[in-house]
C-alpha cells in the first residue's frame, strides 16, 4: 500500500508533483494549516505531513496521529513543531538547511551594504524630493573587518563572500576547527575578541540556550566604537533595548535586522532610530529559495518514506539512501541484539555498552544505537522505534555508552550489547554473514551460530546429557517443527545454552512441560521482528 502524505501549508505544484511521480499517494490542503481542529479531524490517516510555517503540530495534533512517521518542513525554522512530543511518538522531523542557505546569506550581505551606506534613508529622502547628498555619508566595506559569529552553513556562505569584498573576515564559533577556518580563509577568534576588533558583526546561529542573548548588554559595551550589527539569523540573539541604547548614545553606527524577538514585530525599540534597517523576516524570500525548500521537502519525505533514508532530521541520526541500503542488514541486526536483551531481562537497566568491531566500526554508529535501544525497549513497549528510543531510554535514566575497535577475531565485523541493572549483567553479541542475514554468535560468553528467526526459544542448563533429546521429543510431541538448532557451551559438563529456531509460537504449556523435566534453569520464549 502506498504512503499517504498531507500538505496542509502551501508548497509548489512542482513540489507536490514529486510525492505523485515517486508513488506516494498525496492531498493538497494548504487550507488545513490554518485549521487545526479541521487538521486533527483528517490527519490519522497519514504516513507523512509536509509544512511551511502555518500548520502548528502539537501534541494534541500529534495524539490524532498514530500512522503519522515524518513530518517535513519546507524551511530551517520548526519553532511551530513540537518536536519532543513528535519524538515521544516516534514521529521524524525533518526540516530542509539547505534550500535556502544562499538566499538568507545573501541578505546579510545586502542589509550589510543597506547599513553601510544609508541606502534605505537616502532612498526615502530623495523620493521625498530632498537632495541631502552630505548627509548620508557611508563607509566602505573594503578593508574592513567582518566579526562572523556562527560559520556554518550559511555563515560560512557570509565568509566567502565577505572575503570577495575584500574583507578582513574573523569567526567565533565553537565548532570550527582551526583546519576548516585555514581553509575558509577566516581568522578564528573567541567572542571577546571579535567583539574588539570586528567593525561588522553579523550573526549566524540558532537560537539555543547557549545563544540567547549572545549579544548581551555586556557584550555589545565591549564592541568596538562605530561598529555596525546585521542579524538575520534568529530574534532573541541580541538584546534589543540595549543596543537601541547604544546606538543613541552613538556607541553603534547602525544596524540592520532581519528578525526580532517577538514577531511579528509591530512595535520594537529599534524602530524609527536612524541608521537602522528593518525587514519583516525575509531572509528566506526568494522565489528560488521558496521553490528549493519545497523541492527539497518532497525528495526527503519521499526517500524516507519509501526507503529508510533519513535526511536532515532533528530527532534522528541522518542515514543516506545509501547508508539505508548497505546498513539496513545491521540495522535489523542492532534491532534484534536488542529485542534478545530486552525480552530477557524484567528489571529495570541502568546501563547499555555498546561495542562494534571491524566494518560495523566504520558505520553510522548514531544509527545503530538507535536501532539497538528501540530493539531493548520494545519488550516493554511496542511502539517504540528509532526516533522515540534515545528520549524514552533518557526518561528512564538509562545511561547509553558506544565503543568502536578495529577487527578483532574471526568475523569482518560484529556488534555486542551489554546491559548492566542491579542483579546482574547480560550480554550478546552478532554478525552478519554474507548473505546478508543477521547471526547471534554469542550470548552470555558462549559462542553460538544461530539463525534468527521470528518464534524462538533460549534455554540455559548444565551441559548434561538428554536436553537435545528432551528438547526435540517435546517439540515433536506437541506438533511444533523446529527449523534451526543451535547449542553452545562453555566447557564440557560446565554452563550451556540452546536457541530453537520453529515455526510457530510455542503454547505455554508446552514451555511448562519443559520446565518440569529439572533439566532446564531457564526456558524462555523469545519473537523477533523479522520484516
Amino acid at each position: 500500500m502506498a504512503p499517504k502524505v498531507l500538505v496542509s501549508d502551501k508548497l509548489s505544484e512542482t513540489a507536490v508533483q514529486i510525492f505523485r511521480d515517486r508513488g506516494i499517494e498525496v492531498d493538497f490542503r494548504p487550507e488545513l494549516g490554518k485549521d487545526k481542529d479541521k487538521l486533527a479531524e483528517v490527519i490519522g490517516s497519514y504516513d507523512g505531513l509536509a509544512i511551511r510555517s502555518a500548520t502548528k503540530v502539537t501534541e494534541k495534533l500529534l495524539e490524532n496521529a498514530p500512522n503519522l512517521k515524518v513530518v517535513g518542513r519546507a524551511g530551517i525554522g520548526v519553532d511551530n513543531v513540537d518536536r519532543v512530543a513528535a519524538s515521544k511518538k516516534g514521529v521524524i522531523v525533518m526540516n530542509t538547511p539547505f534550500g535556502n542557505m544562499i538566499t538568507t546569506a545573501e541578505h546579510a550581505i545586502a542589509m550589510m551594504f543597506a547599513v553601510a551606506r544609508q541606502i534605505p534613508e537616502a532612498s526615502a529622502s530623495t523620493h521625498a524630493g530632498k537632495w541631502e547628498k552630505s548627509k548620508f555619508m557611508g563607509v566602505e566595506l573594503t578593508s574592513k573587518t567582518l566579526g562572523v559569529i556562527g560559520a556554518g552553513n550559511i555563515g560560512g556562505i557570509v565568509c566567502d563572500r565577505a572575503r570577495g569584498l575584500k574583507m578582513k573576515v574573523i569567526a567565533y564559533d565553537p565548532f570550527l576547527s582551526e583546519e576548516k577556518a585555514d581553509q575558509m580563509g577566516v581568522e578564528k577568534v573567541e567572542l571577546d575578541t571579535l567583539l574588539k576588533r570586528a567593525d561588522f558583526i553579523t550573526l549566524h546561529v540558532p537560537l539555543t540556550d547557549s545563544t540567547r542573548n549572545i549579544l548581551s548588554r555586556d557584550a555589545l559595551e565591549q564592541t568596538k566604537k562605530g561598529v555596525r550589527i546585521i542579524n538575520c539569523a534568529r530574534g532573541g540573539l541580541i538584546d534589543e533595548e540595549a543596543l537601541a541604547e547604544l546606538i543613541k548614545s552613538g556607541h553603534v553606527a547602525g544596524a540592520a535586522l532581519d528578525v526580532f524577538a517577538v514577531e511579528p514585530a509591530t512595535d520594537n525599540p529599534l524602530f524609527g532610530l536612524p541608521n537602522v534597517v528593518c525587514t519583516p523576516h525575509l531572509g528566506a524570500s526568494t522565489t528560488e529559495a521558496q521553490e528549493n525548500v519545497a523541492l527539497q521537502v518532497a525528495e526527503q519525505m519521499s526517500d524516507y518514506l519509501l526507503t529508510g533514508a533519513v535526511q536532515n532530521a532533528l530527532n534522528m541520526p541522518s542515514v543516506t539512501a545509501e547508508e539505508a541500503k548497505t546498513m539496513g542488514p545491521w540495522i535489523k541486526l542492532a534491532d534484534h541484539l536488542g529485542a534478545f536483551i530486552g525480552q530477557m531481562t524484567d528489571e529495570p537497566i541502568q546501563e547499555i555498552n555498546i561495542l562494534y568491531d571491524g566494518i560495523a566500526a566504520e558505520m553510522n554508529l548514531d544509527a545503530l544505537n538507535c536501532a539497538a535501544v528501540a530493539g531493548i525497549l520494545k519488550a516493554s513497549n511496542p511502539d517504540v522505534n528509532m526516533v522515540s528510543a534515545p528520549v524514552i531510554a533518557k526518561d528512564r535514566g538509562m545511561k547509553i555508552a558506544t565503543t568502536n575497535q578495529a577487527q578483532a577475531g574471526v568475523f569482518e565485523g560484529y556488534i555486542k550489547i551489554i546491559v548492566r541493572t542491579d542483579a546482574r549483567e547480560r550480554s550478546i553479541a552478532g554478525t552478519v554473514f554474507s548473505d546478508g542475514k543477521p547471526r547471534f554468535i554469542q550470548i552470555k560468553g558462549i559462542n553460538i551460530d544461530a539463525e534468527i528467526g521470528e518464534h524462538m526459544i533460549y534455554t540455559t542448563n548444565e551441559d548434561v546429557p538428554g536436553i537435545i533429546g528432551t528438547l526435540g521429543h517435546t517439540m515433536g510431541k506437541h506438533g511444533i517443527n523446529i527449523a534451526n538448532f543451535t547449542l553452545g557451551r562453555k566447557e564440557s559438563k560446565g554452563e550451556a545454552i540452546a536457541l530453537l529456531y520453529v515455526d510457530d509460537a510455542v503454547p505455554a504449556n508446552v514451555l511448562e512441560e519443559l520446565s518440569g523435566t529439572g533439566l532446564f534453569q531457564q526456558v524462555k520464549p523469545l519473537q523477533f521482528t523479522l520484516g
